[in-house]
């Protein structure tokens, strides 16, 4: 690797020219050239360091895979978790909100969830600057759009971690681009990061935030400071907060070793706390809304956090190493090495070792002790991955990689005292359950490409031979080596993952035929279209339509409730709401197409999924109805805990017959049979929300359940037509006997059904207008009682009948409800996502104080340049030279 004579000579961990210090004088003479020259070349070594990380970056991510044979490099799916369900349909919908072709705008998404709160969505999921990507791709592309997106933050996040390196301590750009790269690929990214593509933009974030750091140090850039904090909260304010802590811990670092009196320490704290502030007063308006989200979304059961044994984090350390339950903190085994050679590196001065060995080896536990693993996540132990905030400890290992390496190869005493501690990190983790059989072969292959280029080093620098061709030679092995390895282990991950998660696959004819057919037969808002349900999760959002189905973190936690009480399935413990093919709740929904699908050949993980599609049309109320024997408050109407009634409840009108005798036999081989009688002719439908099996009526196929609380909740399903005796007899196969509501079986007489429709249509809304977040309906003259319009009542909507002033909006039964007095002709609700003006009002106050501090810093600077040249002309040079001494000592 190239000596750190290569480059402009080192001044030392916080040294500054006096050309960069505030208020320097500019006039003539040979000093202010040569350090104006001096400045150009370090801005040209960070470019080049930056360009070289992402250009490695992208290097890697592409061989990895290619390895997998994932999409786009192979036909197999990378749509695991949530990257299928969540990241990939919000992106498409995003890209009709964007292209003005949603139902719906940034504060409402009436495609999902029958009318959800889009601007939370769109603050958790969406609202990083480089989603905006997704518009240069076509409508059938949006998985490539994705892995573009997803590659462009990781490839950002390895250049600004090249650059953050430079401004640390000058080095050769070319280490500093490998070692950013090292940063961008980890086992964080690898593991985490490329399946839950919002989190990176807290990899991006943390180098970013340093920087910040380091200007608040040196009193510049007093206004981009502030905006990069706001950017880096708008873009995921969760894992912006993570890379929050982490930069206040690196600057922490930095003051602590910086020379110089504490008043200058203490204002540069001040500093980087006022763009902090401002910062995150500038992103609150969307982060606020966001925070009242989750206060009102459906809750997770609580997690107590466990540490993982130690065996299991040094374990992730290594390559090709996978798990969710244990922190990914692979850099790479040279990276890592170098980090480890920081102690023992007697080039870099004593105080500067110890207090990064400390902080790094603090983080290091906080992720394994129950407070600060608290603190780290806000106060609330995630569900799900536990060490979120592992790419914090990646970023500080890096960092103390580049400190030790900077300045050439560390002594030989480092190296051997690196190797030790490595050696022994290996031999520990050699019985973890996570250790892969690529494992120790990708750890040795990259620790002698390692060794080979600290020898090509040693032998330049010894015998002074080869001094262009050795470091490069060098420099080459280390490429090979970081590179080599972090592909093979994102190859691994993404292999492992497929073969231990829920997958989706990938987008192709099913989803594009089932696209062509909702367009076909959208008619919104005079009536809903239904998609029905497709192999991944939020997919109306892929191809379009009007459904109940919806996967956020932000699910409602009164949604939930309603649609459970009428006989709805979920995932993810209630935030993944499912449809429900059940005439009597698109009665009450106003789903007039119900378009539903088949495979046509075996859904698989490198196979596109097509099936067989067919369309149903169905008359049904309109979105508005009235209900003239409702008046509100409704008290003592709650849903009980009889689906079929529940239903009968909204609607207004008795169409089930449901047994009031059930009988149940447990026989043998899990097999429970329900015996009961019900009208000839009537369909029978089975609500069992725990069953995970089958039922099958006498005569009729079985019906598959996939029931099993508390996080999975069976929809209700028709299993056929009572026989013409009217008795009904139900078969339950199950591993063990299910757990059964007390009334599992109602029979849907279909002439009433069509009865209450004909009665709901006659007296519901005339016309109807949806735009943006705003519905307006019409109603028949004297209208009296309640209009229900069949949309959730989530917090943030407002109504109003006729002229009268908008209030917030009145609920009947989870539903948004309107009552009438026989003079308004019309309702109109609109709706304003909660927080968001609190927030505003926040952000503008923020807006306020940058202003105020941009007009300081500019009559401040003027003040502070005249005070500069006065004290120039008469202080003598040296002093200002003296002044900027190096804190090693050296």
């Amino acid at each position: 690797m190239p000596p750190a004579a290569e480059t402009v000579p080192d001044r030392g961990e916080g040294a500054r020219t006096e050309a960069e210090r505030p208020g320097a004088p500019d006039g003539g003479g040979s000093r202010p050239r040569e350090q104006r020259f001096l400045a150009r070349v370090r801005r040209s070594a960070r470019v080049r360091a930056a360009a070289a990380a992402a250009l490695l970056t992208c290097l890697v991510l592409s061989l990895g895979g290619l390895l997998a044979g994932s999409h786009p490099f192979g036909p197999t799916t990378r749509n695991t978790v949530d990257l299928g369900q969540q990241y990939l349909p919000f992106h498409a919908h995003w890209r009709r909100v964007l292209l003005g072709q949603a139902d719906g705008d940034l504060f409402v998404n009436w495609s999902a969830g029958f009318g959800t709160n889009f601007l939370g969505d769109y603050g958790t999921y969406l609202s990083s600057p480089f989603d905006l990507l997704v518009v240069v791709f076509p409508a059938d592309r949006v998985e490539l759009a994705l892995y573009v997106i997803t590659a462009a933050k990781i490839m950002a996040a390895g250049a600004a971690m090249a650059v953050l390196l430079l401004r640390l301590r000058r080095g050769p750009w070319q280490v500093a681009a490998v070692l950013g790269a090292a940063y961008a690929v980890c086992g964080w990214t690898l593991n985490y990061g490329t399946t839950v593509p919002m989190w990176l933009d807290g990899l991006l974030a943390f180098p970013l935030l340093c920087l910040v750091g380091e200007w608040a140090r040196s009193g510049r850039r007093p206004v981009l400071g502030p905006l990069v904090v706001a950017l880096a909260w708008y873009a995921n304010f969760y894992t912006a907060y993570m890379a929050t802590l982490g930069a206040a811990v690196v600057l922490t670092v930095r003051l602590l070793t910086e020379p110089g009196p504490a008043r200058r320490r203490l204002a540069g704290l001040l500093r980087a706390s006022r763009s902090v502030l401002l910062g995150i007063g500038l992103a609150t308006p969307l982060v606020l809304v966001i925070y009242v989200a989750t206060k009102t979304a459906d809750p997770t059961p609580e997690v107590t956090f466990t540490a993982v044994a130690w065996t299991e984090v040094f374990a992730r350390l290594l390559p090709a190493t996978a798990s969710v339950a244990s922190p990914a903190l692979f850099i790479g085994t040279p990276a890592l090495a170098l980090a480890l050679t920081l102690p023992f590196n007697s080039a870099v001065a004593p105080r500067t070792r110890l207090i990064w060995t400390a902080a790094i080896v603090l983080v290091a536990l906080s992720l394994q002790w129950g407070p600060t693993h608290l603190l780290w996540h806000a106060g609330a132990s995630p569900n799900g991955i536990p060490y979120r905030q592992t790419f914090v400890l990646c970023g500080l290992l890096l960092i103390a990689a580049w400190l030790s390496t900077a300045r050439g190869l560390p002594p030989l005493p480092a190296l051997l005292g690196g190797a030790a501690v490595l050696a022994a990190l290996a031999f520990a983790a050699r019985g973890s359950l996570v250790v892969d059989r690529w494992t120790y072969p990708a750890f040795a292959a990259a620790l002698a490409l390692a060794a080979l280029a600290a020898v090509a080093v040693l032998l330049a620098r010894r015998y002074a031979v080869g001094v262009k061709v050795l470091p490069a030679l060098a420099v080459l092995l280390l490429v090979v080596a970081q590179a080599g390895e972090a592909a093979v282990t994102g190859a691994r991950m993404a292999e492992q993952s497929l073969a231990q998660v829920h997958w989706s696959p990938r987008v192709g004819p099913w989803q594009e035929d089932m696209r062509r057919a909702v367009a076909d037969k959208d008619a919104w808002p005079r009536h809903r279209t239904d998609p029905g349900e497709l192999p991944g999760g939020n997919d109306v959002l892929l191809v379009g339509g009007q459904s109940s189905e919806y996967y956020s973190s932000l699910t409602a936690e009164s949604y939930n409730r309603t649609l459970s009480a009428l006989g709805f399935g979920f995932w993810a413990k209630g935030r993944h709401l499912t449809t429900l093919d059940n005439p009597v709740t698109d009665a009450i929904f106003s789903i007039g197409t119900r378009i539903r699908s088949t495979p046509s050949a075996p859904v698989t993980t490198d196979t596109l999924p097509e099936a067989d599609i067919t369309v149903t049309d169905t008359p049904v109320p309109p979105l508005v109805t009235v209900r003239p024997d409702v008046r509100l408050p409704a008290r003592g109407t709650d849903f009980g805990d009889s689906v079929f009634a529940n239903q009968e409840l909204l609607l207004g009108s008795k169409v089930y017959s449901v047994p009031q005798q059930v009988r149940r036999t447990d026989g043998p081989g899990g097999v429970t049979t329900l015996t009961a009688s019900c009208p000839a002719g009537s369909g029978v439908w089975l609500w069992a929300p725990e069953l995970k099996g089958t039922a099958a009526l006498a005569g009729e196929r079985p019906v598959s359940f996939l029931g099993g609380l508390p996080s999975v909740q069976g929809p209700m399903r028709t299993l056929g037509t009572v026989p013409a005796s009217g008795s009904v007899r139900v078969e339950l196969s199950a591993d063990e006997p299910p757990s059964l509501p007390r009334q599992p079986l109602g029979c849907l007489d279909q002439e009433r059904l069509d009865t209450a429709v004909r009665q709901l249509t006659a007296t519901g809304a005339t016309d109807l207008r949806v735009s943006g977040h705003t519905l307006t309906a019409q109603l028949p003259a004297g209208s009296t009682g309640t209009a229900v319009i069949a949309v959730p009542r989530i917090s943030g909507w407002s109504c109003a009948a006729g002229d009268a002033a908008p209030a917030p909006a009145q609920r009947y039964l989870g539903l948004l409800a309107v009552p009438l007095d026989s003079t308004a002709t019309s309702v109109t609700c609109t709706f304003r996502p909660p927080g968001l003006r609190a927030g505003g009002a926040v952000g503008a106050v923020a807006l306020l104080g940058l202003l105020a501090v941009g007009l300081w810093g500019r009559l401040g600077g003027r003040t502070g340049s005249r005070f500069a040249d006065r004290f120039a002309r008469r202080v003598p040079r040296v002093h200002l030279e003296s002044a900027s001494g190096s804190p090693d000592g050296k």
